[in-house]
């Protein structure tokens, strides 16, 4: 059963706490005037937006001013007292005007669910959340992938955030190796976005690019950093990624320095080239 034929605004199962879609129209509030983009451009962004600690209205704006079509996000929370109780995913949705949202929860924090999130102008036809490997007692962390309906085609989104510290290179590499699975075995169009925790000569980054382009290595322009160092005078590290399989042609990337977190965003745009057929192509799916 395809997701976008389930009733709008109902709870996903359980084990998507606090995940939820929107109908089209429903969360078109604040988003900034639409860009003129060709058949198959898409603007994708991913954000660790550090459970917009300071300040929701700051990550709405570097978000709205972006004009993303899909954002990923870590350290959201959902519900929590920290949050004011509100469902990040969803306010922000509805702020920037993009129209399908979810919360995936990793653990609870501050009475409520803390995870990552997605934000998408194209219909939701499947979503799962798999468990990453972490090594006892260590916090956990999850990859979702959501199937989105994107000019007729079937497109695969993943989103994650993998385990933090220098000092968990190996279970980073195990959490990599899975997601490589995952990508693996799936024939749609792939993009993988997220805060990797690593830099881009790590095994682990090298694993995940192995199959895929990084966006902003193959066209990004200006300072690469997305993580700023808690000393001032260190340059930030580049932790942050938008990857994409051979079914979309890079355009452009870049970080914006904004300073709503202590992540920079991603930003990158992306062509969906034709099937191999030449029509609209719907890809078969495994």
């Amino acid at each position: 059963m395809r997701l976008a034929s389930l009733i709008p605004l109902a709870l996903l199962a359980t084990t998507l706490a606090c995940a939820t879609t929107a109908q089209p129209g429903h969360a078109a509030g604040a988003r900034a005037p639409e860009e003129a983009r060709e058949s198959g451009h898409l603007r994708l962004m991913t954000y660790n937006i550090k459970s917009a600690t300071r300040g929701l209205d700051d990550v709405v704006e570097v978000i709205r001013s972006a004009r993303p079509d899909i954002v990923a996000l870590q350290e959201v929370d959902c519900r929590s007292r920290r949050a004011g109780r509100l469902d990040q995913a969803a306010v922000l949705a509805e702020r920037v005007g993009l129209s399908y949202h979810g919360h995936f929860r990793t653990r609870d924090m501050y009475g409520g669910a803390y995870g990552i999130a997605l934000l998408s102008r194209f219909p939701v036809e499947s979503l799962a959340q798999y468990a990453l490997p972490v090594n006892e007692g260590g916090e956990p962390r999850t990859v979702v992938h959501a199937v989105l309906r994107v000019e007729g085609r079937e497109v695969s989104v993943y989103l994650t955030h993998l385990i933090h510290s220098p000092f968990r290179s190996r279970i980073r590499l195990r959490q990599g190796v899975l997601i490589a699975g995952l990508l693996e075995r799936d024939s749609r169009p792939r993009i993988l976005m997220g805060d990797f925790n690593d830099g881009p000569d790590s095994l682990t980054v090298r694993l995940l690019r192995r199959r895929m382009v990084d966006v902003f290595d193959a066209s990004g322009s200006g300072p690469s950093g997305t993580f700023q160092l808690p000393l001032p005078f260190l340059p930030s590290v580049r932790i942050d990624y938008v990857l994409a399989s051979d079914a979309f042609t890079p355009l452009a990337s870049r970080v914006p320095r904004v300073e709503a977190s202590d992540h920079y965003p991603v930003i990158a745009d992306v062509r969906l080239e034709q099937a191999p057929d030449g029509g609209p192509g719907v890809s078969a799916s495994k």
